[in-house]
């Protein structure tokens, strides 16, 4: 690899509030620990929010003392539905709500302004490539992972080889949108849990923010009609204060989390025999919960994800490290991999 002072790039994690950047040189060296924020204003439209991007950069960029001059490509992520190349979707997206965005070339956009070559990927695949690398270390390129990120929706990624499987329209690694098995997951009488992309039953229907205030909470709350969450409005707010009362041991609460935990395991039982990766790395909310909670949450994983011996043997099941950060580590590796040819 060429000497770590001749050339960096530099990773742009583009969210609904914030963008997240990071340096990386060429050596494969992060020049930043730390989240280095700026507004993303997403929400005024293309324009700004491309100007906001390179504003994200030039910070990051005096932070670290790195002149423009040596920046060799930029990894970008964005939030999605987006197309393989970064074309955001024709019907916009929850963070894309102004008209302007609707089929708007943000990678071609970033790249036009900036002068340098922009490597795009979805925020789930950008997290899942940097669970990989973090994990493997020098071994990456001869290692595969699946990767489900809990957030607002069930995000995540494929990575064979070291590189994010993509798909033939960019929408490969969708694990959200899979559907899971849902008997012995429902209880008696429980509605099929409905997703916002249309399907039912799929894992994001269970595994998500959304699919606890939509579909898990009101269910669970005529099974405890006293509860205090009953009482707290709009449902989505009580749907986020949730995962207080897991830490806390609140009934309620650990029968919604072990429904999500199953759906998990279930999902990457898909996985194992759909791909057979070498690791299995969860991320999102529930990695930033108290220690004994995100530990019970992953041993119920664990104990919902039918492996066959000889996976067992090989196979990792792990948590998604420094995930504030993921988004924009993980674009920067997707650019360096892309300068390096890897």
């Amino acid at each position: 690899m060429a000497d770590a002072g001749s050339w960096v790039v530099v990773g742009l994690d583009n969210g609904g509030t914030s963008n997240n950047a990071t340096v990386l040189d060429a050596a494969g060296r992060f020049q930043v620990e730390r989240l280095v924020e700026t507004p993303s204003l997403v929400r005024e439209g293309p324009a700004v929010a491309v100007e906001q991007l390179v504003l994200a950069l030039d910070n990051v960029l005096e932070l670290t003392g790195t002149p423009r001059s040596r920046v060799r490509a930029i990894g970008l992520d964005t939030p999605g539905p987006a197309s393989a190349d970064g074309v955001i979707s024709s019907k916009g997206a929850t963070n894309f709500v102004d008209p302007g965005w609707y089929g708007f070339d943000f990678r071609g956009a970033l790249e036009a302004r900036v002068g340098v070559p922009v490597i795009y990927n979805n925020d789930g695949n950008a997290a899942a490539l940097y669970a990989h690398h973090v994990h493997f270390g020098p071994d990456s390129w001869e290692r595969s992972s699946v990767s489900a990120i809990v957030g607002t929706g069930l995000g995540g990624g494929v990575v064979e080889a070291g590189h994010v499987v993509k798909g033939a329209a960019g929408m490969a690694g969708e694990l959200g949108h899979v559907h899971i098995p849902l008997h012995g997951l429902l209880e008696d009488g429980q509605p099929i849990p409905a997703c916002n992309c249309g399907f039912e039953g799929d894992a994001e229907s269970v595994a998500s923010l959304t699919g606890i205030e939509k579909n898990l909470l009101p269910f669970w709350l005529t099974r405890f009609p006293d509860h205090e969450l009953a009482r707290v409005e709009p449902i989505g707010k009580a749907a986020k204060l949730l995962r207080g009362h897991g830490e806390n041991g609140d009934p309620l609460a650990l029968k919604v989390f072990e429904q999500q935990a199953m759906a998990i395991g279930r999902l990457f039982t898909v996985a194992a025999n759909f791909t057979d990766p070498h690791a299995y790395f969860l991320g999102g909310g529930v990695v930033e919960a108290a220690p004994h909670f995100r530990e019970w949450f992953l041993e119920t994983v664990k104990e919902n994800i039918l492996l066959r011996e000889e996976q067992r043997r090989v196979a990792t099941i792990a948590l998604v490290r420094d995930l504030d950060m993921a988004g924009a580590r993980g674009a920067a590796l997707a650019a360096l991999a892309a300068i390096v040819g890897r």
